[in-house]
């Protein structure tokens, strides 16, 4: 009981904190028990502990925020990326499920890109999307030279008279023959083997009536001795498009298709055309 009193009289004994003005005004005190400044300066500490944490609370909302809208910001870009590229990824997946070659391209349509990770992986996805854009530019010229390149027969049937030198079935002599002989019946349905433009239709003396296409990329067909030639000059034309009527007009010993196909302005062989063995 005696130390409970003690401690209290400590307590409650009074503290005197004199004020002294730089001026020349008086000085003048302040009594206080010593419970009293102590609660005082635990006040005083807790209020400035407390707005010192709102504070920093504050900024690190503010610090979590920006962050917030950053990563959003880059997540929604990576998205349309990788949207993009899911699309282009499923167009080629289909594409290379045909067969061969000529499939894909028969069917391929031109068309008319913490914060370390997401910046690699963004790296990553531009980098597939030009992988991207390279497969695309290279379907699209293999696609051109795929129309321009003639690829089959002009009509159904065999090579009478083949490419090179021959002797002539009306002459008799040695000279080179610039293309190949498909005999067939007459009127039968003579077909471009590549889209192109028609820039000669009709007659052309020893060759009859001649229809000569022009297709791009250095190539043009030449089809002579027709009986009805069904296209005019400057006329678009698709590969198995008929374009004529066989017939043995000029100088022929019968019905057939004399077929040729040129490269940079002159004939080359046609049967690895015929055949598709480009």
């Amino acid at each position: 009981m005696h130390k409970l009193r003690k401690v209290l009289k400590r307590l409650f004994t009074p503290v005197t904190i004199l004020f002294v003005p730089h001026n020349s005004g008086k000085p003048y005190s302040l009594k206080l028990p010593s419970i009293g400044l102590a609660g005082a300066v635990i006040l005083v500490l807790a209020g400035v502990s407390y707005f010192t944490s709102m504070a920093v609370n504050e900024l690190q909302y503010r610090e979590m925020r920006d962050a917030l809208n950053y990563y959003s910001g880059q997540f929604l870009e990576m998205r349309t990326t990788m949207d993009a590229l899911r699309k282009s990824e499923q167009e080629f997946h289909t594409l290379f499920k045909l067969k061969d070659k000529d499939e894909v391209l028969q069917e391929y349509q031109p068309a008319d890109s913490g914060s370390v990770d997401i910046e690699l992986l963004k790296k990553e996805i531009r980098k597939s999307m030009e992988s991207v854009k390279d497969i695309r530019s290279y379907l699209s010229r293999q696609k051109s030279v795929y129309i321009a390149t003639p690829r089959g027969w002009p009509a159904k049937g065999y090579i009478s008279s083949g490419f090179g030198v021959r002797t002539h079935p009306i002459y008799g002599t040695e000279e080179f023959h610039s293309g190949v002989d498909i005999p067939v019946d007459k009127g039968t349905g003579v077909r471009a083997t590549a889209d192109g433009v028609v820039s000669f239709a009709g007659p052309s003396g020893k060759s009859g009536n001649l229809v000569v296409i022009e297709h791009g990329l250095g190539y043009s067909t030449v089809y002579a001795h027709n009986e009805v030639v069904d296209v005019h000059a400057g006329q678009l034309v698709k590969r198995g498009d008929v374009i004529a009527n066989a017939g043995s007009t000029g100088l022929s010993t019968g019905p057939h298709v004399h077929y040729e196909v040129w490269k940079n302005g002159k004939p080359v062989n046609p049967v690895p055309f015929l055949e598709g063995r480009l």
